[in-house]
């Protein structure tokens, strides 16, 4: 039988159809970082539902960072100004309840670090640069003892602070969020694997040397020699931590 092909309806409660309505009105710019919603008795009439309904949609907008609610206000809601720490809460939920492979998730992390360090090549100040520098310092001397006294956390928040100063120095706030998120929820997956691996100094060592390779690289302005070799640094570190499949999606970013 021809005709359009329809998909099964949910129900959908109250508090959600509110909660759509002032998020569209946000998107929108018909309700503006610092404006009030109208009270709760107000929220109750226009959109003819109890109180309760109102005080949960209020709550979810809350939770997704989105509006500032004060029990005992007797002012409305605030609608709050965009908010990193809101969008990174926002993309760890996603990425968790969307169920994404360990192979997604690297490789939209290749993908991201790749345009973060060719940003950063061309972008970057000398303050900036140091940083980076200081971190990959802080990486070696984590690693540098004697074998007992290896500091793994010390060498891990080390390497985040790399990242992060990479990511800064692109300048762009969406990669910087989307990266921290990417790479915590793919370190907290393999984290046990890692601190389990036999040759885990090795692992670090060689990290180390991909990241000088990186600095060296956007010292000189390369960013595409940046981006390549920062993609096959990732590679290099989760490969072995991915199915075969997985992989060869993986080379894809190599070529």
């Amino acid at each position: 039988m021809g005709g359009p092909r329809f998909e099964p309806v949910r129900a959908v409660r109250a508090y959600e159809r509110v909660v759509e309505q002032i998020e569209e009105a946000v998107e929108s710019g018909a309700l503006s970082p610092g404006a009030r919603l109208p009270s709760e008795r107000e929220l109750m009439v226009q959109f003819s539902v109890s109180r309760s309904t109102v005080r949960e949609a209020l709550r979810v907008l809350q939770a997704r960072g989105l509006v500032r609610s004060r029990p005992g206000d007797p002012h409305g809601a605030e609608v709050l100004p965009f908010s990193p720490a809101a969008l990174h809460k926002s993309m760890t939920s996603l990425a968790r309840m969307a169920e994404l492979s360990l192979g997604e998730l690297v490789q939209f992390r290749m993908v991201l670090d790749g345009s973060a360090v060719l940003l950063a090549a061309r972008l970057r100040t000398e303050e900036q640069l140091a940083e980076m520098c200081a971190a990959v310092a802080a990486m070696r001397a984590a690693v540098d003892r004697d074998a007992a006294d290896q500091d793994a956390e010390a060498f891990g928040a080390a390497d985040v602070a790399f990242h992060d100063a990479v990511a800064r120095a692109g300048g762009n706030k969406l990669i910087e969020v989307c990266t921290d998120v990417v790479r915590s929820i793919v370190l907290k997956l393999i984290a046990e694997r890692i601190a389990a691996a036999p040759d885990r100094e090795e692992l670090m060592r060689r990290s180390i040397r991909h990241h000088e390779e990186v600095i060296a690289a956007i010292r000189a302005g390369d960013g595409p020699l940046a981006a390549r070799l920062s993609r096959k640094a990732m590679y290099d570190y989760y490969a072995g931590y991915v199915d075969e499949g997985e992989r060869s999606a993986l080379r894809a970013l190599l070529e």
